[in-house]
């Protein structure tokens, strides 16, 4: 089984270059970010003429996240759970069953900026990266129920957070940015090591892949990037790892995302 994580930055914008990708790569799952769009007016006439079920969670103009999958979808829910009221669509989840059942967490992690500072340097949990920080608590919550049922199950998409400096081209440029904060690391750690492997870096262990460039500045043309898009594996699933990628190709093309898709194959 062939799950790929892919923010499309806009699926209005973007739908051409990822049904390319989907033709080329072959996913049987592809869990998708800020697509940008309400339920209604998401196109899934396009990909179910690809073969694909598609399951939304949209919102207008911002985040929204989705699930297409060539195999059956059951118990699909959506949101994170732990804040009533938070109605930003950011998070999704569905079994899907090939050999084996296999849980899925698509996410859209908030960014966290513009942070705000104190008299000491250390960054104020309030605004955006309070809410950064709470909505990475609630998800750890739910990470910790879905381990209790020892079943197979991931967390995949864009995370917002680069793990440490080694991903990242210029990790200086970063160092007050909310996705490199130290409290951002932590909270990423924490979730980590509840258990966790993180496919990509497992198999891939040295520097230097990136799943994100800017649009200015030349960053795709000087390598200029990050890497922000994780796919978590619970002890179940991580047992099922046969491989993992990056498929960086995708960014140079015409009207492209400024992420580009992270796969990993499961023996289910």
């Amino acid at each position: 089984m062939k799950i790929a994580t892919f923010n499309i930055n806009g699926i209005k914008a973007r739908h051409p270059a990822l049904i390319d990708w989907l033709r080329e790569a072959q996913p049987d799952v592809v869990l998708l970010q800020e697509i940008k769009s309400v339920d209604e007016a998401f196109p899934r006439e396009l990909f179910e003429d690809l073969g694909y079920a598609v399951e939304t969670h949209g919102q207008k103009s911002f985040n929204g996240v989705a699930i297409l999958s060539k195999l059956p979808l059951e118990d699909v829910t959506r949101g994170l759970p732990g804040d009533g009221s938070d109605e930003q669509a950011r998070w999704i989840e569905a079994t899907v069953v090939g050999d084996r059942a296999v849980r899925l967490c698509g996410l859209y992690l908030p960014n966290g900026n513009p942070v705000e500072f104190d008299d000491t340097g250390a960054p104020i949990r309030e605004g955006k990266y309070g809410y950064k920080l709470s909505w990475m608590e609630r998800m750890r919550a739910r990470a910790a129920e879905l381990l209790a049922l020892e079943e197979p199950f991931l967390m995949a998409g864009d995370y917002n957070i680069i793990p440490q400096d080694e991903d990242a081209a210029k990790p200086e440029a970063w160092r007050k940015d909310a996705l490199a904060l130290p409290q951002s690391r932590a909270a990423y750690r924490t979730i980590l090591n509840m258990g966790f492997t993180e496919a990509f870096r497992t198999r891939n262990p040295v520097p230097g892949d990136y799943s994100f460039w800017d649009y200015q500045a030349g960053a795709w043309s000087r390598n200029n990037g990050i890497r922000i898009d994780h796919l978590l594996l619970s002890p179940q699933a991580a047992d099922l790892l046969r491989d993992t990628g990056i498929d960086k190709e995708i960014r140079g093309r015409e009207k492209p995302s400024d992420h580009v898709p992270v796969w990993i194959e499961l023996a289910a």
